[in-house]
């Protein structure tokens, strides 16, 4: 039989030492090196190391991405997050079917200007923080913000930027003209159009931080994912609504958004931001806390 602890040799299998050091007394220095040698190893497991501290939730201890930007650093390195370029196919060619299906669905969603969900899609343009933390308020029914929730909404602000560089080597490799500028139309975030002519078309950003969000936080509330997922999804649908993605770089945007989020999971600061994040869910529920948002209103834009 297997002894319970297997560093003691049980007597009774014909093992009987002369003497038994005791770790810590007097005895220790008569005791032959070998069993000196386990003492000193028992007594060195019976000391816990301190746990380390958890991962920063203010923007100036992550710092900036870029200085002035606004973006705060993600948690992976470059070198570490999902080849576009490898993982994607080619952007549809003019005159393919997926081209062409792209132009209808781009002509069928200017019957939405100027509609609550062509408003909904400006305010979807918006990533900077905090504001951008309100975007899965309604849909995880809480408040999401630097004070009530500080490790969800740095997980959040921190993902932004691994997702959305993730995009980076096919958007520079391909330089995709995006819908607005193809079809000399205006778009619901005027103020964006300059930038965004120069900016590669496929694939979205947008779509793959905001379905990286989704996946995220429904591993963290998994009661509400239905509701996250829909709202992902609606997430990436504003950049055709809004006039400045083609469907197939959302769709494609979506698929660098779910590969960043299983980079992440390999992240030992992400995970631990993570497990903190949704004990802060648990808390704010128990506080009876609920979303601050017009949220009656954000489902009747989306049809709800």
């Amino acid at each position: 039989m297997t002894p319970a602890n297997p560093l003691h040799v049980a007597a009774d299998e014909g093992y009987a030492p002369a003497r038994r050091p005791v770790c810590g007394s007097g005895l220790l220095s008569a005791a032959p090196l070998g069993a000196a040698l386990l003492c000193a190893a028992l007594l060195s497991a019976c000391q816990t190391a301190p746990p380390p501290p958890p991962p920063p939730t203010s923007p100036e201890a992550v710092g900036e991405f870029r200085a002035g930007s606004g973006y705060l650093k993600g948690y992976l390195e470059r070198k570490a997050l999902p080849d576009s370029l490898a993982l994607l196919p080619k952007p549809p060619t003019e005159g393919s079917a997926q081209a062409i299906a792209d132009l209808a669905v781009y002509r069928a969603t200017r019957s939405l200007r100027d509609t609550p969900r062509w408003t909904l899609a400006a305010a979807d343009d918006n990533l900077k923080f905090p504001k951008a933390a309100e975007t899965f308020s309604c849909a995880l029914d809480l408040p999401i913000s630097p004070e009530t929730t500080p490790h969800l909404n740095m997980m959040l602000r921190r993902s932004l930027l691994d997702a959305g560089l993730a995009t980076y080597a096919a958007k520079d490799s391909y330089q995709r003209q995006r819908p607005f500028a193809a079809m000399k139309d205006g778009t619901c975030a005027p103020a964006s159009e300059a930038a965004l002519a120069k900016d590669g078309s496929y694939p979205s950003g947008h779509a793959a931080l905001g379905w990286g969000w989704a996946l995220l936080l429904a591993e963290l509330a998994p009661d509400r994912a239905d509701a996250l997922l829909q709202r992902g999804h609606a997430f990436g649908q504003s950049r055709v609504i809004c006039g400045v993605h083609w469907q197939s770089d959302v769709d494609q945007g979506r698929l660098v958004g779910a590969a960043t989020v299983a980079r992440l999971h390999a992240d030992p600061t992400f995970s631990a931001q993570a497990a903190l994040a949704r004990q802060e869910i648990v808390q704010a529920r128990a506080k009876g806390l609920k979303s601050p948002l017009n949220c009656a209103a954000e489902a009747q834009a989306l049809g709800r």
